[in-house]
């Protein structure tokens, strides 16, 4: 089973691999999260939703059911996918 953003741990990175198809792919996209794009959890709200990710430059708040639509590769030690 593919990985997918919302397991990412606090500080943990990843690389975008593809988005789950349904109502939210077009506006993720349009939120920078496209296939090829590093993803980084930040933090969390205290009840566990929604998620802060980095996306490039820029911390983007997620809800759990979102970020469950975002297919991950995770990153090696050496920081490439």
């Amino acid at each position: 089973m593919p990985m997918t953003a919302d397991q990412l741990r606090n500080g943990e990175s990843a690389v975008i691999a593809s988005l789950h198809e349904g109502d939210y792919r077009l506006r993720l996209a349009e939120m920078g999260c496209v296939p090829g794009t590093r993803i980084k959890r930040e933090y969390q709200a205290p009840g566990g939703d929604p998620i802060a990710f980095r996306i490039d430059t820029y911390l983007l708040g997620l809800r759990l059911e979102e970020a469950r639509l975002i297919e991950i590769l995770p990153e090696d030690k050496g920081g490439n996918a």
